[in-house]
Parts: structure tokens; C-alpha cells; sequence
């Protein structure tokens, strides 16, 4: 048995598509298949069924998969422990990061990547359920986005700054020079928002869950740049956090007055599982960050 058996099944189980996974491994379909069939030969039980319209996992291929998937992942860990011995002068880094704290690690990443232009940096941005998903898989190193509502048993949460939801709106707009808004104010305008799922329409719905506002919800976008660029040329408000918006030109944040309405900023780990250097070190220069620094001092206003 190889290990790169191994990571073929793994990748062919979490699929159950044999097409699907080839191209994730970046090798043809029939090198997939005959692998495959290499490890069900050696250890005498079929992994799958195979049909014209499904594959599924037998018996044995689901016991084999959680023993599979530690094993893989404990001989990463082994890599890396290695590779650590050099001082970051060699490795990738794995990162994902919610549409929210894209401005916010951009800083990071160019500093980052100038003191060690060896370390390949992997930017994934997607949903907070998306990435935490692959967080579990070991895809990724470590996770940025805010504090879910759901409880993680295997992920740990570290707080980075604190944050608040608000109201966004181009530089003209009528709420500009107001020190905050209402949810009952926000009545009077037509709304551009996140779609559901996105960490701040989730932030939005649980406070006015069952305070019976009637808002002019015109549009549901799941890309913050979209909203950006709608709401600069519109006189629409969408509702994100302060955060989103820092050194975004054209674009204000209007602080919404309502209890609860905190957002917490989070780096997200696994649980008993080995970080490495590299995301140790990026980690400790995003602590330290200019936009950082900026939402502590906008969480103290």
C-alpha cells in the first residue's frame, strides 16, 4: 500500500466522482482507475461501486477512509515538521479567508511575501461554512473570518480585533455624517445586501429576527466587490461590518445602533493538530498589521 494510493482514494472518496478527482490530482482518469484498483486488489476488498449514474463507498472503503485521512494527514505534519527545520526558506502556505477580511490581510500578504519570498502563499476565498469545511480536511493552514454562530468541536477560535456591524454607503449618500443608524431607520432606504450565508447577512437577520421591520431589500449579492462597486454608484445601503470598508475609497460606514450587532474578527485552527512556522509567522505580522491596529481602534470609539 502507497501513500499516494492512499491520497487518491481519499480524494476519490470525498468526490465519489473518478473524473471529478483526476483533475484534482492532476493526473488522467485511467492512472486514477488503475490505482484504485491496484489498492483493492492488494487489500482484497472492493472501495467502490460503480454504476453509469454514481459511485458510492462500500463497507470497506468507509472504514477505510477515516484511517486513510489520518494517515495522510499525520505524514504532512511529519513533512512539515521537517521543513520547518529550515527556517522558512521553503514551503506553501495554506490560508483562507472570508470576502470580508480581504482588505484586511492584503497588507500581510505583501510583507509577508517580501521577507520570505520562498514561502508559496494559497489564498482560497469563499464562505465561512466552505473553508472551515476544508479546514477540517487539512486543506488549509488556518482560517480568517469572524467568530461563527455554530460551535466548531474541532476548531479553536483566537480573537483578533472586535468588530461591529454597519451601515455601508457611498460618500454622498444622505446617512454620511450621521454618527449611527437604526434598524428602523434603515426602513427609509432601498437595501443591496449579502446573500444569505455570507457571515454578515447572518450577523444582520439573528438582530432583527422578531422585531418585525419592513426593509426594501432590492438586491442579494454573494461578492463583496459587487456590493462595493453597487453601492459607489447607487444611493442603495447594504449592511457589513465596519471592517470590510477600511481603505476602501468612495465607501463610509455608518455604525448601526443595536445591541448585539458585534462581529468578533477570528483566526481559526484546528484542534491538537500541528501549525507550522509559516502560519505561525503570518499570523504574528496580521496581529500586528496597520489594519489591525485600525479595527482596535475603531472597536474603542
Amino acid at each position: 500500500m502507497e501513500l499516494r494510493q492512499l491520497k487518491y482514494f481519499l480524494r476519490t472518496a470525498e468526490t465519489l466522482n473518478f473524473s471529478l478527482a483526476a483533475k484534482e490530482l492532476f493526473i488522467t482518469q485511467s492512472t486514477l482507475s488503475q490505482q484504485i484498483l491496484h489498492l483493492e486488489q492488494e487489500l482484497d476488498q472492493q472501495l467502490f461501486e460503480r454504476n453509469s449514474h454514481q459511485v458510492i463507498l462500500t463497507e470497506a472503503g468507509q472504514m477505510l477512509l477515516p484511517l486513510a485521512r489520518k494517515t495522510v494527514n499525520d505524514s504532512e505534519a511529519c513533512k512539515q515538521r521537517i521543513l520547518d527545520l529550515k527556517g522558512l526558506e521553503t514551503g506553501e502556505l495554506n490560508i483562507g479567508v472570508t470576502f470580508s477580511f480581504s482588505c484586511i490581510t492584503n497588507e500581510t500578504m505583501v510583507d509577508f511575501l517580501k521577507k520570505y519570498p520562498k514561502i508559496k502563499i494559497n489564498v482560497r476565498y469563499d464562505s465561512m461554512s466552505t473553508l472551515i469545511g476544508k479546514l477540517l480536511k487539512h486543506e488549509l493552514d488556518f482560517v480568517l473570518a469572524f467568530k461563527p454562530s455554530a460551535n466548531y468541536n474541532n476548531i479553536e477560535s483566537h480573537l483578533l480585533f472586535n468588530n461591529r456591524l454597519a451601515a455601508i454607503v457611498n460618500e454622498y449618500h444622505p446617512l454620511v455624517g450621521k454618527k449611527s443608524v437604526t434598524l428602523g431607520e434603515l426602513e427609509d432606504y432601498d437595501l443591496a445586501l449579502p446573500s444569505h450565508g455570507l457571515q454578515a447577512r447572518n450577523a444582520f437577520d439573528r438582530i432583527i429576527e422578531g422585531k418585525g421591520h419592513n426593509y426594501r431589500i432590492k438586491v442579494e449579492i454573494n461578492n463583496v466587490h459587487m456590493l462595493f462597486s453597487l453601492i459607489r454608484n447607487t444611493q442603495y445601503v447594504t449592511v457589513l461590518s465596519e471592517s470590510t470598508v477600511l481603505n476602501e475609497q468612495g465607501l463610509r460606514a455608518v455604525r448601526i445602533d443595536e445591541p448585539g450587532n458585534g462581529m468578533d474578527g477570528c483566526i481559526h485552527t484546528l484542534k491538537d493538530s500541528y501549525l507550522k512556522n509559516s502560519a505561525k509567522e503570518f499570523i504574528r505580522m496580521l496581529s500586528r498589521s496597520t489594519a489591525i491596529l485600525q479595527n482596535s481602534t475603531l472597536a474603542n470609539i
